[in-house]
Formats: C-alpha cells, sequence, structure tokens
C-alpha cells in the first residue's frame, strides 16, 4: 500500500490504494527532475525484464521443435516427410496468436494500469511453460496438444504492446523515443537469449542423461524450466515496485481516428516488411538451418546450438535503436526505402547462397537481413508520431484549430495506431512463416518463398516513397508532406 502524499508543483501523488499516480506531468521539468524521472525509469527497468520474458516464452518453440524429433515425437522425426512442415506450423502459432493479443493488451493498460497488467501478462507466461514441461515428458502426447500450447505461449507476444503503451505514458515527448527504444530492444534480445541458452540446456541435459529421446526431452525440461524463477521475479517486482497511471487514459474516439486514417494501414503494411520479418524469421531461423543444411547437425556443437540461430535475433535486436537514432538524423521515410532495398537485396543473395550450397554466405545473408529488419523497426516506429503530428499541423493551420488541441489529439491517435500497427506487423511473420511452409509443400524448395519476399520488399519500399517521400503527396487537402522530416 503506497503511502499518500499531499500533491505540491513538484511531488508526486498517489492513491491509497494500488500504486496508482493521481499526478503526472513528465514535460514539467521541475516535476521531472523531483522525482518523475526516477519514477519513470524504475517503472522502465521492470517493464524491460516483464516484456524481455514474454519474448523469450513466445519464440521458445523455435528452438525447442527441433529437438522434438530426437526426443522421440514421431511428427518431427527425421524420417517423416512431413517433419518440416509440422515445425513450421508449430513456430507459426505463437507467432499469428502474440499478433493478436497485441490488440486488446494495448487497450488492458488504461483499464487496469500498467502495474496490475504488468504483472498478470507475467503470470501468464507460467501458463505455457509449465505446460510444455509437463506434456514434452509424455512421448505419447499427440501434435494438437502441443499446438494448443504453441498458441498459448503467444501471450509472450502481446506483452510488447501493453509494455509500449505504458512506458509511452511516463515519459516526456523529448525522451519517449529512447525510451521505447529501449523497451523494445530489451524484448527484441529475449528471443536471441532464448535461442543461445535453450540449446544449450538442451546439450546438456543429454550430457547428464544419455544422447537418447529421454535425455533430449530431459533437456528440453531444462530449457523451460529455467525460465520460471525469473517469470516469478517479474510478477513480483511488478507488484512491488512498478506504478499505474490514473491520466494514462485513452478515448474511443482516437482509436476510431487512427482506424479511419489510412496512415495506420500504410504504416501497418511497411511494418509487416520490417518487424513480420524479424519475427517471423527469428521463429523459422533454427527450422531453415537444419533443414536447409543438415549436415551441420553433425558438427558437434554447432548442429546443438541451433547452427548460431541465435546469432539473427542478436544482431536485429541490436539494430533497432541504431535505426531510431539514424532516422532523427536522415527521416525515417528515407532509412525505411534504404532498408526495403537491402533487404530485396540480402533475400536475392540467400537464394543464390542456397544455390551454391554455401552455408557461409548463407550464415552472413541472413545476419544482414536481420540488422536492416532492426532497423527498419525503429525506423518505422520513428515514423509513426511524426506522421500524425505532421497531418494535425497541417489540418489546424488549414481549419485554425487550436494547435496545443491539435496535438493531444494526434498523440492520443499516434499511441492507438501504434497498438494496431504492431498487431498487423507481427501477424506479418506468421505470414512469412507459412509462405515457407507452403513452398517446401507445394515445390519441395523455399525458394518460390524467398523470390516472394523479394518482390514484397520493393514493393513496401516503393509504398513508402509514394506516400511520404513523393513531392506531390498530400493529406486531404492538406499541403505535402515530403518536408514534414517524416
Amino acid at each position: 500500500m503506497a503511502t499518500v502524499i499531499e500533491p505540491s508543483e513538484t511531488t508526486i501523488s498517489f492513491q491509497k490504494r494500488g500504486r496508482w499516480i493521481d499526478r503526472w506531468e513528465p514535460d514539467n521539468t521541475e516535476f521531472w527532475e523531483n522525482g518523475g524521472k526516477q519514477t519513470a525509469r524504475k517503472n522502465l527497468i521492470f517493464s524491460v525484464f516483464a516484456e524481455n520474458l514474454g519474448f523469450s516464452v513466445w519464440v521458445l518453440w523455435a528452438s525447442v521443435v527441433t529437438a522434438m524429433g530426437s526426443a522421440g515425437f514421431a511428427f518431427l522425426g527425421k524420417n517423416n516427410p512431413d517433419a518440416v512442415n509440422n515445425a513450421l506450423l508449430l513456430t507459426s502459432t505463437p507467432t499469428l496468436v502474440g499478433a493478436a493479443l497485441r490488440v486488446p493488451y494495448t487497450f488492458a493498460i488504461p483499464r487496469f494500469g500498467g502495474r496490475a497488467f504488468t504483472a498478470f501478462s507475467a503470470a501468464m507466461l507460467l501458463v505455457p511453460t509449465l505446460g510444455l514441461a509437463y506434456f514434452i515428458n509424455q512421448p505419447s502426447t499427440p501434435m494438437w496438444v502441443f499446438m494448443v500450447l504453441a498458441a498459448i505461449a503467444g501471450v509472450g507476444g502481446g506483452n510488447f504492446s501493453s509494455s509500449m503503451a505504458n512506458i509511452n505514458f511516463f515519459f516526456p515527448e523529448g525522451k519517449k523515443g529512447a525510451a521505447l527504444g529501449i523497451n523494445a530492444a530489451g524484448g527484441n534480445l529475449g528471443v536471441a537469449q532464448t535461442q543461445l541458452f535453450v540449446p544449450l540446456l538442451i546439450t546438456l541435459g543429454t550430457h547428464i542423461v544419455a544422447k537418447t529421446p529421454a535425455g533430449y526431452r530431459y533437456g528440453i525440461t531444462l530449457g523451460i524450466l529455467v525460465w520460471i524463477p525469473f517469470i516469478l521475479i517479474a510478477l513480483v517486482g511488478a507488484l512491488r515496485y512498478m506504478d499505474s497511471l490514473s491520466g494514462a487514459k485513452s478515448d474511443g474516439t482516437s482509436y476510431k481516428r487512427a482506424l479511419a486514417n489510412r496512415h495506420t494501414w500504410v504504416m501497418a503494411i511497411l511494418y509487416i516488411g520490417t518487424f513480420g520479418s524479424f519475427i517471423g524469421f527469428s521463429f523459422a531461423f533454427p527450422t531453415l538451418l537444419k533443414a536447409n543444411f543438415p549436415s551441420l547437425a553433425k558438427i558437434g556443437w554447432m548442429g546443438t546450438l541451433g547452427n548460431l540461430a541465435f546469432l539473427g535475433a542478436l544482431v536485429g535486436s541490436f539494430s533497432r535503436p541504431f535505426g531510431g537514432w539514424i532516422a532523427d538524423k536522415l527521416t525515417g521515410a528515407k532509412i525505411t526505402i534504404y532498408v526495403f532495398g537491402g533487404m530485396a537485396l540480402t533475400t536475392a543473395l540467400i537464394v543464390a547462397s542456397l544455390s551454391a550450397k554455401n552455408f557461409p554466405l548463407y550464415l552472413a545473408s541472413f545476419l544482414l537481413l536481420f540488422v536492416l529488419s532492426g532497423i527498419g523497426n525503429g525506423s518505422t516506429y520513428r515514423m509513426i508520431p511524426m506522421i500524425f503530428t505532421a497531418e494535425a499541423r497541417q489540418r489546424a493551420a488549414e481549419t485554425g484549430q487550436d494547435i496545443g488541441d491539435a496535438l493531444i489529439s494526434a498523440k492520443r491517435q499516434a499511441g492507438a495506431a501504434i497498438g494496431v500497427i504492431g498487431a498487423v506487423g507481427a501477424a506479418g511473420g506468421w505470414i512469412l512463416q507459412q509462405a515457407l511452409r507452403l513452398s517446401n509443400t507445394h515445390y519441395h524448395s523455399m525458394n518460390p518463398a524467398f523470390w516472394g519476399y523479394v518482390v514484397a520488399y520493393l514493393a513496401m519500399g516503393g509504398l513508402c516513397w509514394w506516400f511520404y517521400l513523393r513531392s506531390s503527396f498530400a493529406v486531404g487537402r492538406a499541403p505535402s508532406l515530403a518536408h514534414a522530416n517524416v
């Protein structure tokens, strides 16, 4: 129970119950320097920690499926011709569910508060982890049970939207970019750490028991249960240290306007190309490496380590803040166009490496694709508030609307749009994996899917130019946004 503090010009006022902060003015310099900054940073730390674990659980299946065949599950066994398709189905299911949950998770923060909902979202991670730890030790478990567990793991993907929506309210305008970048990158790193440590723990399990199905099941169990203590820490930490803001309220009008605004959907398409590629390939990368270069599985630790799959998510996570930073210098639209051009080129290199059976070129091309997708994630997210702000300024200049009211409305619409764009972008990861699966099923090759990505990236680059860099572009009846620093 929080202590009640008498409000003044510089103090933070709490309600008596539930750590709700009544007065929060981060753009007030005096308020920010006299306790506001420390409170915001504290909430950011625990938000990042919880979101990081959400991504870790979300992507857990990407590493687990590569060992389930050896653990005795026939539907993923090396003699099953549908093993690759089944693996892609299991890894894509959490992607789709996580994308769908991002919309309600965004609405949850204004309704329940950041503290309570962060604790709830952390607690939900116990369901797919404990469930998988139990059923992985039942070799007769049918695939549909694992499909259900994979779907429940999608709760980890929803954490991104609630975490971003919560932190967005805590920081002043001039510091939101850095705070949201840290929050997003911290979550994305959960993908890399899972793909690094889980295969190592699976290997440890086979050394402790034996390189038998029982040994692999024991190793997978270790790779799952290792997250339980951290999830409990995130749950307790959120309840004990985080706060909720009474003023973090949204209105239905903002969401309706955001949904009716064409820029929400244009940016959602662009985010499919950037974040959809990052999360889709993060889920699929271990399976792709094993399927396209099966001989590497015989090279000791390298095969067990998932053929270095964790490196993709790692470099993609670290490049995301850089994308936001360089977009501040050169504008987000320009960087996004360069990113899509680079992604088209690197995807063509992936096809070339597969044709040549050249693993070093394959790995290098994929890592570059991850770097570019991370940069694109940062640059597209930077564009969203700038687009709505520029549009609001133009409308105010044209109609005589008060600029302050226009900017407040733009901020709310941008916040609503971010939730929708994040959900659609994550769904792009599912689409990407389904394209791989269908290409492998009908053509016995993934090359058609990769060529499809090349075309899609070029089209998205053209879409970005058409809407945000073309000199004749106009929003409604307003002047061009081409020079609005989008």
